[in-house]
């Protein structure tokens, strides 16, 4: 019997360290902001919408370049660049008063996320063993897991407690602390290309893997709607602290990510993601229509699950379509559906909130997650079947 690679090793430790610390200080914010918004300088939904949009509007634009970028050039200076300009554009909400200085602020911290993400996730997979490629996907997305619902949660209690200002402060010092917890890893140093590969379409985006991504759109408006207005909701309704709301589905995730890939590297991937689909419908469906303290944790927990079980799924379907030499292309394609779906999610969301209700918006995020489970069946399976790569690469 083979031996089994070893996962745990010092620098999967220190990556997934420095992905939940960069997580967290993320999560502070995500849902604060439209309570600042909508509390303190009296803004209407439509227009917290857009506020909160933009950085997804940015993602959209830098994520397929810092797939060429972390596919051309060595990994960890990206990596460290990236979440030090990050953590640097934390300074700004000191001074974000005004609705068009959100914007262009989200807009910009956007952009450094982005390239943070890509480059965190393309070092995790170089380390990750390719035997054990899903499992490890899964323990290194359950970090930002975990920082979604601790911080949402200490973020609700941190701005009614001792403000807006207070809550940035926190999120600034847990980012610097990311910071020199990644000056410690250390990457394989990769072979330098002989040239530099031109600027094409196919470097931004895995073309073969569109499909995919369209059918990934309707899965992830969901996920746009909930990071945006579920603690809003909840306040609606009468939920006295809705950043509850984040430690159940935190524990879905949780509990569901760190033994979904398992079943995935057994080959039961399309199983997984059918599985997953129907937990995040029926989770919105519950979501939107029963109102109470139970209903809202319950169907909390049971989108966790469904999101939990379809991170690592979903993100290993578009790797196993991919050669080594394009894996930050992979990542960026799989990071890219989601950004387009959740910025999609929070702009049209906020209208439909709007005029509608949010209960209306949720169910609409459960109706489109349906949609995403016959068109997975009906094209993204043949489609992953046709190009995926045989071997782990």
């Amino acid at each position: 019997m083979a031996k089994k690679e070893k996962l745990w090793n010092r620098n999967f430790i220190i990556a997934c360290i420095t992905y939940f610390l960069v997580a967290c200080s993320f999560n502070l914010l995500m849902p604060t902001i439209p309570i600042f918004l909508s509390e303190e300088l009296d803004i209407e939904p439509s227009k917290i919408g857009i506020a909160l949009s933009s950085y997804a509007i940015a993602l959209l634009i830098i994520r397929p370049f810092c797939g060429y970028w972390v596919d051309v050039f060595q990994r960890k200076p990206l990596l460290v660049l990236g979440i030090i300009l990050f953590v640097a554009a934390y300074v700004g909400y000191y001074f974000a008063f005004t609705v068009l200085f959100f914007v262009i602020l989200r807009f910009f911290h956007g952009m450094f996320w982005g390239l943070s993400t890509v480059s965190a996730n393309t070092v995790a997979i170089d380390i990750i063993p390719p035997a054990r490629r899903a499992e490890g996907i899964g323990y290194f997305g359950v970090n930002s897991n975990i920082a979604m619902a601790v911080a949402p949660y200490i973020a609700v209690n941190i701005y009614d407690s001792y403000g807006f200002n207070t809550l940035i402060s926190s999120a600034l010092g847990m980012g610097i602390l990311s910071i020199v917890v990644v000056s410690f890893i250390n990457i394989p140093i990769r072979k330098k290309l002989d040239k530099i590969p031109p600027m094409s379409f196919d470097r931004f985006i895995l073309i073969k893997a569109v499909p995919i991504l369209f059918n990934q759109l309707f899965i992830s408006f969901g996920w746009g709607t909930l990071i945006a207005f579920a603690v809003l909701y909840g306040k609606q309704i009468g939920i006295h602290n809705s950043g509850i709301f984040f430690l159940f589905l935190a524990g879905g995730i949780v509990l569901s990510r760190v033994t979904s890939g398992k079943f995935v590297d057994r080959g039961h991937l399309h199983l997984v993601m059918t599985f997953a689909l129907l937990a995040i419908t029926v989770g919105f469906s519950g979501f939107a229509l029963l109102h109470s303290i139970v209903a809202y944790c319950i169907s909390a927990f049971l989108i966790g699950i469904g999101y939990g079980t379809l991170f690592p799924a979903l993100q290993t379907i578009y790797i196993n379509m991919a050669p080594a030499s394009k894996r930050g292309t992979a990542n960026s394609t799989y990071l890219t559906g989601f950004d387009l779906g959740i910025g999609l999610g929070m702009l049209l969301g906020a209208y439909i909130a709007q005029y509608t209700g949010f209960s209306n918006m949720f169910l609409i995020s459960g109706g489109l997650c349906s949609l995403a489970i016959l068109i997975y069946h009906l094209n993204s399976k043949r489609v992953y079947e046709k190009f995926k790569i045989r071997e782990p690469n």
